[in-house]
């Protein structure tokens, strides 16, 4: 078997997912909103986005996990606009702030987008990371055949707030080697009221179920990178408002008790929660323990950033 996943599928396979994927754009049923804009047809939705993918950047970061850095960096690809409206969102001026203003200058092509993920390569990235995928796999599956043409050869990673649809992640299925998602709340109330998230909790448990189903839990090399697996990322919120007991007792007993997760700590009250007084305050060292505790409790590995 080679490796990464992808190098192992046919052409053939691969072009039938990317004409699948193609399907769920007319109507948009991509992410769960299932708008049903003629994105075909370059019609916008809720994501804003049309045919074409759309960047803000691509660069070597060193600002994800150890084992996903590494030496030389991660290759981060960060797509415009998101399928969720956090009111807290660090950044806003990717995920939303242009929302309903297109910026010609950041569409790209599939092929376009192929190089881009050639070039950080070429630098010496140990992988291509994919953030804030989930309203643009169709772009991302249509770029693959002209980046392994080109000799692409790292793992791919899903970098997702886990606001996704199965029946697209299925069509990643032997394509990423490495899920990333953001397990955000339990509770529907916050999801509605900061995210703008119907049933989210419901919708992230089984998005969350078919990433552990195709990747299974963290593989960690020799060299201490990480080489295919799930590792799911939990955001502290104040006052306990993300619920995180349920999420992480969700992973223990429903995924995995082997499942790898990233307590994050790094909430920072920025964009619009200066208008929600119960979440404009960075949480405090007990909050932060109290989660970090409770991680403990199930059994759960890699509870530290």
């Amino acid at each position: 078997m080679k490796y990464p996943s992808y190098l192992n599928l046919s052409e053939k396979e691969l072009n039938s997912r990317i004409e699948k994927a193609n399907q769920l754009l007319n109507p948009c049923q991509v992410c769960p909103r299932k708008c049903g804009a003629n994105r075909i047809k370059n019609e916008k939705g809720y994501c804003c986005i049309g045919k074409k993918a759309i960047i803000f950047n691509f660069e070597s970061s060193f600002g994800e996990e150890k084992a996903l850095v590494g030496q030389h960096g991660s290759g981060s690809i960060n797509f415009n606009f998101c399928n969720l409206s956090c009111v807290y969102c660090q950044t806003y001026n990717i995920s939303q702030a242009e929302r309903g203003r297109m910026v010609p200058s950041k569409e790209v092509s599939d092929k376009e987008l192929a190089k881009i993920m050639l070039r950080l390569q070429k630098i010496g990235c140990h992988n291509i990371d994919l953030i804030n995928p989930t309203s643009q796999v169709p772009q991302i599956l249509a770029s693959l055949p002209y980046a392994i043409k080109g000799g692409l050869k790292i793992p791919l990673i899903y970098n997702t707030n886990a606001y996704d649809s199965v029946k697209t992640l299925k069509l990643l299925s032997g394509i990423i080697d490495i899920y990333l998602p953001d397990f955000k709340y339990s509770y529907e109330k916050m999801a509605v009221k900061y995210s703008q998230a119907s049933g989210y909790f419901e919708i992230a448990k089984k998005s969350i179920k078919e990433m552990h189903r195709q990747v299974g839990n963290l593989e960690i090399t020799a060299d201490n990178l990480i080489k295919k697996g799930l590792l799911v990322r939990h955001l502290i919120l104040p006052n306990n408002l993300a619920g995180s007991e349920k999420v992480l007792k969700f992973l223990a007993k429903r995924i995995s008790p082997n499942t790898f997760v990233n307590i994050l700590n790094r909430y920072n009250p920025c964009w619009q929660a200066k208008n929600f007084p119960e979440i404009n305050r960075y949480i405090t060292t007990e909050e932060y323990k109290k989660v970090v505790d409770l991680a403990k409790r199930y059994s759960l590995k890699w509870f530290t950033e």
